[in-house]
């Protein structure tokens, strides 16, 4: 089977009785980089076909792990524990049996689905995630997810507490993830988009035999926006030759020292790989819409749509740039 049969396949099974989103809120407008951080949700399609589907990297699984999720249906998930981030931001951490992982291919997310809350057609409301727990961790599944209050997924997740449920159907495949097919990679991500580059960046650099380099850019409105802070200086200072990452700011205060702004062509070209590269680099985007379209262009639907912005602007081609 092809690779793009497998895809459209996987994709039908489990978008087959819920509506896809892509995103929580809509943006609000504030200046900066607040007009188009203001409707991210932590989204982002996975990369690679799950249960034998495709030609990408599948995930080692440790002992005899085992995958509870169905991409064909939701299952109950209890939820173990929450712990608050920032004033609208908390992990939510899920409990698998003993000897279950999500085992889900890098980069794939999953659906979280709320029964209370219907869309138009009147079927239950859902949204994807990105789970940011190494795929083989046994026993948990965790999501970073910002409450907007004007999203009624993220609003009723947050309204959860220890030993409730959350229904989750997946995985979702996209970009099929291959360990040193890159030499360099470029991610561009925006507010709460960043779970999907996180996974990928979790995955790989983990990985012993990696010799990709990667380079962030991460803007948000402030400070205290920032999500994965912590993870991402960790990695930081373990990957020195392999990882860096650039915060940029929105509103930064007398005491921030890195940029502000938007992220801006001379910033790309200031950190990222340059498209003369050709087929060893690849710059990778997820963020809210807004951003997005600047950056790389408008997706399409599910599809990745054109290639536009400033990453045309800089010479790379479709082929270079690939939008979660």
């Amino acid at each position: 089977m092809s690779f793009i049969r497998a895809a459209t396949l996987a994709r039908s099974v489990a978008t087959s009785s819920c509506r896809r989103y892509s995103t929580e809120a809509g943006a609000k407008k504030s200046s900066n980089l607040g007009f188009y951080l203001g409707g991210a949700g932590l989204v982002g399609l996975g990369t690679y076909v799950y249960m034998g589907f495709g030609k990408g990297e599948a995930v080692t699984a440790k002992k005899d792990l085992k995958s509870p999720l169905d991409p064909s249906k939701f299952i109950d998930l209890k939820l173990k524990k929450v712990e608050p981030c920032n004033h609208n931001t908390s992990k939510f951490v899920l409990e698998l049996e003993k000897g279950e992982a999500s085992l889900l291919p890098i980069a794939s997310c999953v659906y979280i689905e709320t029964p209370d809350f219907k869309d138009d057609k009147g079927q239950p409301m859902c949204r994807p995630y990105t789970p940011i727990s190494a795929s083989d961790l046994e026993g948990e599944l965790t999501f970073i997810i910002k409450k907007y209050e004007t999203g009624k997924v993220s609003k009723h997740i947050h309204s959860l507490k220890a030993g409730d449920t959350l229904r989750i159907k997946g995985p979702l495949p996209k970009w099929p993830w291959k360990m040193n097919e890159l030499e360099e990679v470029g991610l561009i991500g925006g507010g709460s988009g960043i779970a999907p580059l996180y996974q990928i960046l979790q995955h790989a650099l983990a990985d012993k035999t990696n010799k990709t380099k990667f380079k962030l850019l991460y803007a948000n409105v402030t400070e205290q926006d920032i999500m994965l802070r912590e993870e991402f200086d960790a990695m930081k200072k373990k990957y020195p030759e392999t990882f860096d990452v650039v915060y940029v700011l929105d509103k930064g205060d007398t005491n921030w020292k890195g940029p502000t702004g938007y992220i801006s062509a001379d910033l790309i070209k200031q950190h990222i790989a340059p498209s003369s590269l050709g087929e060893k680099v690849k710059v990778f985007i997820c963020g809210p819409p807004g951003q997005v379209t600047s950056i790389a262009g408008a997706k399409k639907g599910r599809e990745q749509g054109e290639l536009n912005g400033v990453l045309k602007e800089l010479g790379y081609t479709k082929d270079q740039v690939y939008k979660l």
